[in-house]
This record gives C-alpha cells, sequence and structure tokens, in this order.
C-alpha cells in the first residue's frame, strides 16, 4: 500500500508540474515584479496573493531547484498574513497548494505526512466556493494522479 501512495504521488508531482506552462526564469522575474507591487501597495492583499500563487507555482514545477525551499518558506510565511486577509475559499486553496508542493518536493516523506491535508484543504476551499476554478484544477489534478498510480 505504501509503495503504491509512493507511486501515486510521483505521478501527482508530474501531471502538477506540467499544469503551468512558464519557463523557469520568467516565473521568477513575475515572483521580483510582484514583489515590487507588493511594497508599492502595502495594503492591497492581491499582489501578495498573485506572488504567493507564483510561487507555488514555480515549486511545484521546479522541486529539486536551489531556489525551492527559500521560496516555499516564504510562499507560507505570506499565506499565514494572508489569513485575515484573504477570502477563506482562495486561503484554503494556497494551503492546498502548498501542502501539494511540499508532496511534490519529496514524495516519498511528505506524501504520508500531508495526502490528508492537501484533500481536506481543497474541500474546504471548494464547500466555501463551488465556483473555485484554481481549487477545482488542483484538486482534480492532484485526484487524477493518485488514480492513475493506483491502477
Amino acid at each position: 500500500m505504501t509503495s503504491r501512495i509512493s507511486k501515486a504521488l510521483v505521478v501527482v508531482a508530474l501531471l502538477v508540474s506540467s499544469f503551468v506552462a512558464f519557463a523557469q526564469e520568467d516565473l521568477l522575474n513575475s515572483i521580483a515584479q510582484l514583489k515590487r507591487m507588493e511594497a508599492m501597495y502595502p495594503d492591497q492583499v492581491e499582489p501578495k496573493y498573485q506572488r504567493t500563487l507564483q510561487t507555488l507555482n514555480y515549486a511545484v514545477m521546479n522541486p529539486r531547484d536551489s531556489r525551492t525551499e527559500a521560496l516555499l518558506a516564504e510562499a507560507s510565511q505570506a499565506i499565514t498574513e494572508l489569513e485575515s486577509q484573504l477570502d477563506a475559499s482562495d486561503l484554503y486553496t494556497l494551503k492546498g497548494f502548498y501542502y501539494m508542493d511540499l508532496i511534490v518536493k519529496d514524495p516519498a516523506q511528505n506524501g504520508r505526512l500531508y495526502y490528508l491535508d492537501v484533500m481536506q484543504y481543497f474541500e474546504k476551499a471548494l464547500k466555501l466556493n463551488p465556483d473555485n476554478a484554481l481549487a477545482k484544477d488542483l484538486q482534480q489534478k492532484f485526484l487524477a494522479g493518485m488514480t492513475a498510480a493506483m491502477h
């Protein structure tokens, strides 16, 4: 059972990493631009939300890149800062995506630890807002990868 879960998580990692079309440097440039916007508009939620989302995109696409660990730490901090400012459905989506990234980074170690967290955060997001397209997309990709690996 454990090896099936590990295989499933590897497939999930491959599926999730295929959904963003940005090149590595383009994504890093986008993150840097959003950081500048955050500094210019500290009271606005959108730049921090978009930076966090792009950071999570980068991490899922580049789990073994030397910058990923630091970027995930930044994303975690940003999610904490957004807790009182963001719509709950969007917040749960970011949290689910963050834990999905941790699984992609190290499926053997983190899969067992965070699988339920990923599923529960996406379920909470969709319960609050059934039209949350990002939560739907991420959940579907996660489930599709798990299903494909189990068969």
